[in-house]
């Protein structure tokens, strides 16, 4: 697989990448998926998300996509009622968003590595925790081994 774009998520007024993807979780969820036009191997999901975590709750407010008939999709396609923002209460899980240089680059979906990766625990669209993992090369790097992370920070 090829390393993948990845979401936007706005986070203490800052806009970062984000390595998961809860609108996935929603279309499992529902059952279905809109008929998104595939761009290109570095994007899969065939959709980019932009998130928000406003009063440590999360939302999903963008969406850009291509249907198959070449229209462009929107957050007002998944979600007719609500074309602006939408909480994100299906969602309950860990958000990783890497922060710092990149140190190790992988050509596979999101596993290459940043300096650090802040961790935002998610429980039915509440931020419940954070955490800060330090990343670094372990000596086996050709092997895979990257070390063990060290936990820094709970909320």
């Amino acid at each position: 697989m090829t390393a993948q774009l990845e979401e936007r998520l706005i986070y203490q007024g800052v806009d970062l990448a984000m390595c998961s993807e809860p609108l996935d979780h929603y279309f499992a969820l529902v059952g279905s998926k809109p008929n998104f036009a595939r761009s290109n191997t570095a994007l899969w999901r065939n959709y980019i998300g932009t998130w928000e975590i406003l009063d440590d709750k999360l939302y999903i407010i963008g969406l850009k996509a291509t249907m198959h008939d070449g229209s462009a999709a929107s957050l007002e396609t998944v979600f007719p009622d609500f074309p602006n923002r939408v909480f994100a209460d299906w969602y309950s899980g860990e958000l990783r968003v890497p922060r710092g240089k990149l140190i190790q680059f992988v050509h596979m979906g999101y596993s290459s590595k940043s300096e650090e990766d802040l961790f935002l625990t998610i429980a039915n669209g509440m931020l419940t925790g954070t955490g800060i993992i330090k990343n670094s090369i372990g000596e086996n790097e050709a092997d895979g081994d990257i070390g063990i992370p060290e936990f820094l920070t709970n909320r």
